[in-house]
């Protein structure tokens, strides 16, 4: 396993289009995923400790900003083949044991990804009503654990300030996680 940090938030990157199918039976597209206020993008995966230790937390994150006006959606765009745990299958089991009250996509090509830069799991990009890139950061300080119940919820407090103004806090703290299980 590679733990990786994520790049520098490129401000104002326009969010690349998609089409994917969920754990949902559907196929979602950028636009049907975005919320008036905007979106975040989350690459995630089931089988990485950085993601296990903060899925609670993406739901009550994400729940949160839903009611902001920020809609939300994660992809999983790791290689099956390699990381059974990632299977589509176990994806609808992760969705639907912790509630993910957002779309979660298989990116079974890893096209996405690559279009969107991703480089770990997790992997948060949060745009404004625009689908400009206003963040690229952590969730919070937790690692392969949690960090304590009471720490800075820096994603959600960058998400909640995009919401309101439309622009990402100038200061982010990289997320750390997982290298993509990328194909040969």
């Amino acid at each position: 396993m590679v733990s990786l940090e994520t790049p520098v938030c490129d401000f104002g990157q326009e969010a690349p289009g998609f089409s994917l199918p969920g754990v949902d039976g559907q196929n979602w597209t950028l636009e049907e995923c975005a919320g008036e206020a905007g979106l975040l993008v989350m690459f995630i995966c089931n089988h990485c400790p950085y993601v296990q230790s903060i899925r609670d937390r993406i739901v009550r994150d994400t729940n949160e900003l839903a009611a902001l006006g920020v809609g939300s959606v994660a992809i999983m765009s790791n290689d099956p083949a390699e990381y059974p745990e990632d299977s589509f299958e176990n994806m609808q089991k992760v969705a639907q044991e912790f509630g993910f009250s957002f779309p979660y996509l298989l990116d079974k090509t890893q096209e996405v990804a690559k279009t969107y830069g991703a480089v770990c799991t997790p992997d948060f990009f949060g745009y404004n009503a625009g689908l400009k890139l206003q963040y690229r950061g952590r969730l919070d300080e937790s690692r392969k654990d949690a960090a304590a119940p009471d720490v800075r919820r820096d994603l959600f407090e960058a998400m909640q300030q995009v919401a309101t103004t439309g622009a990402g806090p100038k200061d982010q703290i990289p997320s750390m996680g997982c290298s993509i299980k990328w194909r040969e």
